[in-house]
């Protein structure tokens, strides 16, 4: 099935009218270095599945504003900035099957060219001339960064706590995804119950895409633009492995996972971790934890979107988001 098809037919014009908006932001105002990293970030594209769910709940209450506009680029412009800095963070080379920008120019460029997309970010969403909208941004930019910070402190702690992983997956990935649905319904000027629906599907929905790329690490696959394995050399152990570590207390996975999180642990180790994960149903565990939260998307969908072709749209993006290979 062409989900993406489904989830864009609703909103073409206004996806295309914002990805104008989002070219113009991303142009550089002079030659130089700037020119030529926002140019190659520029290059890896992207679905737009951000923007793409604000655009949606903005239609669903009402219409597709120049506010939904501007708070949709604000927001897919704090993304980017983030994925530029969060690859200086975690000194990862590569980003969507291409040089990241630290290692296609230098960490210091990329520090610069990320702040400088924030700032735009930040630009855009004065535009909006919404209070609300430019608050929730403030928060998301904080959370954003708390997130990336508990999972650096996670990585000290000896133990696997299921609790935390989810802490971190809301405050990392769910809470842009739930902040896009927020400001959405507040674009079109959807009541404060509407709006706290609309976030609550935005956060179940960024739980699942998270869940559903930290099964990726476990598997071999090209397209996914990331070694397997990749989050265990950063020392990070996502739901499968902590579930299979606490059903099972193994002691000798256990202390693989401990050299996980000390950045001790080798290639051979780490293909160890991952045969145990699947072995002990921790693939399985994840998948039906995606099961559970996308019910809650879907009962959303059935109860407070009417339009047929948005509520298409809708159950589309969640049965791509679960179903995703990529």
């Amino acid at each position: 099935m062409d989900y993406l098809s489904i989830i864009k037919y609703p909103i073409e014009k206004e996806l295309a009218d914002f990805s104008v908006m989002f070219g113009q932001a991303m142009a550089a105002p002079q030659a130089g270095m700037l020119e030529l990293a926002l140019k190659h970030i520029a290059q890896r594209g992207g679905k737009r599945m951000r923007p793409i769910l604000t655009l949606l709940m903005a239609k669903n209450y009402g219409h597709v504003s120049e506010v939904t506009h501007h708070a949709a680029v604000s927001l897919e412009l704090l993304h980017t900035a983030s994925l530029v800095h969060d690859d200086v963070v975690d000194e990862s080379n590569e980003r969507r099957g291409q040089p990241s920008v630290n290692a296609f120019l230098n960490n210091k460029v990329a520090v610069l060219v990320g702040d400088y997309i924030l700032s735009t970010s930040l630009l855009h969403v004065a535009y909006t001339g919404q209070p609300r909208i430019v608050e929730l941004l403030a928060e998301l930019g904080q959370t954003l960064s708390a997130g990336e910070l508990l999972q650096l402190d996670n990585i000290q702690r000896k133990d696997f706590d299921e609790s935390v992983y989810y802490q971190i997956i809301r405050q990392k990935t769910a809470m842009l995804f739930e902040v896009c649905a927020a400001v959405g319904a507040l674009s079109a000027g959807a009541s404060e119950n509407d709006v706290e629906r609309a976030r609550k599907f935005g956060e179940q929905l960024g739980m699942i895409f998270q869940i559903r790329d930290d099964i990726f690490d476990y598997f071999d696959a090209a397209d996914i633009g990331k070694p397997t394995g990749n989050d265990m050399l950063e020392g990070k152990l996502t739901l499968p492995v902590i579930y299979a570590l606490n059903t099972t207390h193994d002691e000798i996975m256990t202390t693989l996972a401990r050299k996980v999180k000390a950045g001790t642990v080798t290639a051979d180790e780490i293909a160890c971790l991952v045969s145990f994960t699947k072995e002990q149903g921790g693939i399985a565990y994840a998948e039906r934890k995606m099961e559970e939260l996308s019910r809650s998307c879907y009962q959303y969908i059935d109860e407070w979107v009417k339009e047929k072709a948005i509520r298409d749209a809708l159950t589309a993006y969640v049965d791509y988001v679960v179903q995703r290979n990529y």
